[in-house]
């Protein structure tokens, strides 16, 4: 090998050097998003308990073989409670995400495809509603039907659109005023033929990165919500209002904090990772 091919190749090599420990952290999080999401999906039909029956005697019993993780200050099994939170948690923040991604995403192109007036309209409408916080948008919803879910899906689907419309936007921008696009609409080409083959490909780094984001935030919205009582109400398991109930009892009983507390913590870890490596992997 000649002196100039060991430097060409020098280059690709440390690319690839660079790219896998992205792709190991992103295996490491899609891993713990696919343990989460079984124990989400399987975990209330496996364990079999209801998470609301209440059973006196057995208040704050310790882990053990018949209560894997114990039992809350009503007796109410904690496993059984933790896994409907998974997946009320899991769920709720992965459909919000999705349905707010859509119009964000369809409205951000459209603004930067029109242009003009269409496009500072929604540009203002983005701002008025990035101009509101996000968890206060949520609470809005959540007072006007209190622990109703579909207010806590509205709420945060409307809190999230925002960031997809920007990125979506920015980044489409470019690809509009690309040579490949005119060429498309000069061969006669339609809007639904041009995003599909050319925008949306170039969407889909930045967004594999923002939906993991974003799902991290509602499940943490969610989560603040029921800690502080405006969320999800009594007796539905919800990982905010687990912590609530146990926050009382945290030194005579810490596991009741430790399993909402981990849950929590590794749903989050699980998109960062995820997030994290989107554009690289």
């Amino acid at each position: 090998m000649t002196a100039p091919s060991r430097t060409a190749a020098l280059p690709a090599l440390s690319a690839d050097g660079l790219q896998r420990p992205a792709r190991t952290r992103r295996r490491a999080g899609l891993a713990i998003l696919g343990l989460l999401a079984v124990f989400a999906a399987l975990g209330p039909a496996l364990v079999g308990a209801d998470p609301a029956r209440q059973a006196l005697d057995q208040s704050l019993l310790p882990p053990g073989s018949a209560h894997w993780l114990g039992t809350d200050l009503f007796g109410r099994s904690t496993l059984a409670r933790l896994a409907h939170a998974a997946q009320l948690s899991l769920g709720l923040a992965l459909v919000a995400s999705a349905s707010a991604a859509v119009p964000g995403v369809l409205l951000g192109v459209a603004a930067s495809w029109r242009g003009g007036g269409a496009e500072r309209g929604l540009v203002l409408l983005a701002d008025a509603v990035l101009a509101v916080p996000g968890l206060l948008l949520v609470l809005l919803f959540a007072a006007l039907a209190p622990g109703q879910h579909w207010a806590l899906y509205m709420g945060l689907s409307l809190s999230l659109w925002v960031e997809y419309f920007r990125v979506s936007r920015a980044a489409s921008r470019p690809v509009l005023a690309g040579d490949a696009v005119q060429a498309s609409r000069l061969l006669g080409f339609g809007p639904v033929y041009v995003v599909r083959r050319h925008v949306l490909p170039a969407l889909s780094p930045v967004l594999s990165t923002l939906l993991p984001f974003s799902a991290a935030q509602a499940v943490l919205a969610l989560a603040a919500l029921g800690f502080i009582g405006v969320g999800i109400q009594p007796p539905t398991a919800e990982l905010g209002l687990m912590m609530t109930e146990a926050l009382p009892h945290y030194e005579e009983a810490p596991w009741l904090m430790a399993a909402p507390v981990g849950l929590l913590m590794l749903l989050v870890l699980g998109m960062a990772l995820v997030a994290g490596t989107g554009e690289r992997a």
